[in-house]
């Protein structure tokens, strides 16, 4: 089963400085983390505070490039998640076709929302993502490890900053 989500937020890493992308289910408190690049994070932020720029960037002049074939793209599904990498489709129509290509999510998203387009993930993407009791390690066992260990724990989506980047 697909649920539809939104961009909840968007946050730094205070670890290893990657921006973190936090997706959260429109009905429902489901929400899942994804570390993206700089690049990505930064046309996800523009799109969705609606800044223009005066040259196209990538996503902008892949967007001009599809409407230019008569094309909108209909929806967006992070659908996989294997060895900790995400996997997307974005799916696209027109009067004579429709298809769907791989993507990464960043990608993917940073696209759905120049063309306002829905956002899904799939329920084993939600199941995958969660970090049951006892399922993690922590690797620095000094009292600074120990913290941010039971900081890391204690996170919800709301705690990321809306859209902060």
């Amino acid at each position: 089963m697909l649920h539809e989500v939104n961009v909840a937020s968007m946050a730094i890493d205070p670890t290893s400085n990657t921006p973190i992308l936090i997706l959260k289910s429109v009905k429902g408190d489901q929400a899942v983390p994804i570390w993206i690049g700089l690049l990505e994070a930064t046309s996800i932020a523009s799109a969705l505070r609606n800044i223009k720029f005066d040259r196209p960037m990538t996503h902008d002049l892949f967007k001009n490039f599809v409407e230019n074939l008569d094309m909108a793209v209909s929806k967006v599904e992070v659908c996989d998640l294997k060895d900790n990498t995400f996997y997307a489709k974005i799916y696209f129509v027109s009067e004579e076709k429709s298809f769907n290509i791989d993507a990464r999510p960043s990608d993917a998203i940073a696209i759905a929302l120049r063309f306002s387009a829905p956002i899904y993930v799939a329920d084993k993407i939600f199941e995958q993502s969660l970090m049951a009791e006892g399922d993690y390690e922590v690797l620095n066992n000094s009292e600074e490890g120990k913290k941010w260990a039971e900081y890391l724990e204690n996170l919800s989506p709301e705690d990321f900053g809306k859209y902060k980047i």
